[in-house]
């Protein structure tokens, strides 16, 4: 028994001795790391102020050498990675048989590729330099202008008088530039050039320094579309005189013909920034429906723009309106026949003189009433 009970003291005597080894090698060990790591921080931080101030003497110096040797190395990584990723992606079925989704996959054969041309119509006047072969009649077909305006502008005395080399100004629109005098207002101004106000305003590139009244700046630059210089000859007229409302039989149905829908002068033309026609009188004629059909809208439902207006859905896929009307005799939802009354001429919303807005659309776009009109 007291063997057992010293072999059981000395077994407990070396744990305590082993575990007190044991403390002290792993504090023994701390230290040292520590000791260690302090030195070599001390060490790193003296090594960076040295490299530290040598870079800063000497900033800039290795910018355009470590630009030129990493630009170097991404070449040479490309040029070595390139055919191994030819070589995967001319593997992948997907890609080369454009399946899946993949964008890649599609062939140059299979697109049909087009290029869009810009139709942005110009909104100012463009210097021209004329080449040989060049007319006055072949430039304004090249801008889409009559030969009166280039005349005009240029001031030009005869149809020869022009030759190679010479430069040339050509309006953006069919018409008269002006520069806007103290004093002038639109209203004087197309009474000059024998328009209307309504003609200057349509123009959808001139400005002015009070939307609501129309107030000009002197100095500026105003567009006059069909303007005609003062005291001239037009050498190409582009008139027209609506024609009086005939006593319409009815024409075929769908043939998508209208008979005028008031009597009057036509002011304005269709043209791209003004896709109908204004047809002018100061008597202010009734308006007629220009063909049978269902009102859908009669009134004034913006407040601004078109002012009092009647639109008519013919049921053949054409439609009508009716614009600046001083009152209207029809409701919507009722239906009317051709020749019918359904209002008056007038100058509501965005109008300088008392004329009709007359607008066609077939297939939801608009057209040239012109074409329409019997």
């Amino acid at each position: 028994m007291e063997r057992i009970t010293i072999f059981k003291r000395l077994r407990t005597n070396k744990l305590i001795v082993g575990w007190w080894e044991i403390k002290s090698f792993l504090k023994f060990l701390a230290d040292y790391f520590i000791k260690r790591g302090t030195e070599f921080l001390e060490q790193f931080e003296a090594g960076k102020g040295v490299v530290v101030e040598g870079l800063v003497s000497k900033r800039g110096r290795y910018t355009r050498p470590f630009l030129h040797t990493g630009m170097t190395g991404l070449f040479l990584i490309g040029l070595l990675l390139a055919p191994v990723i030819t070589q995967a992606v001319g593997e992948d079925p997907d890609v080369t048989s454009g399946q899946g989704g993949v964008v890649l996959g599609l062939g140059m054969d299979s697109l049909d590729i087009t290029t869009s041309v810009s139709i942005k119509p110009r909104d100012n006047v463009v210097t021209y330099i004329v080449r040989p072969g060049d007319t006055i009649s072949s430039i304004a077909n090249k801008f889409d202008v009559s030969i009166d305006t280039i005349r005009w502008q240029n001031d030009l005395k005869s149809i020869d008088a022009i030759k190679p080399g010479d430069k040339i100004e050509v309006p953006p629109v069919t018409g008269m530039v002006h520069k806007v005098k103290r004093g002038e207002t639109v209203y004087s101004i197309a009474k000059k050039y024998d328009v209307t106000a309504q003609q200057i305003i349509n123009w959808p590139f001139n400005t002015y320094s009070n939307d609501e009244s129309f107030e000009l700046a002197a100095g500026q630059v105003l567009i006059v579309p069909d303007g005609v210089k003062p005291a001239e000859v037009l050498w190409d007229p582009k008139r027209y005189v609506a024609q009086s409302t005939p006593n319409a039989g009815a024409p075929p149905a769908g043939g998508g013909q209208f008979v005028w829908p008031a009597a009057g002068t036509i002011s304005q033309r269709y043209v791209w920034y003004h896709r109908a026609i204004d047809i002018a009188n100061k008597a202010a004629p009734a308006i007629l429906a220009a063909d049978s059909g269902r009102v859908t809208v009669a009134g004034w439902p913006d407040g601004v723009g078109y002012g009092n207006r009647v639109i008519i859905d013919h049921g053949n896929g054409f439609q009508t309106m009716y614009a600046h009307l001083s009152g209207i005799s029809v409701e919507a939802g009722q239906t009317v026949n051709r020749g019918d009354v359904i209002g008056r001429m007038g100058s509501s919303g965005r109008s300088t003189g008392i004329h009709l807005h007359f607008e066609v659309r077939t297939g939801g776009s608009l057209v040239n009433p012109l074409d329409y009109l019997k």
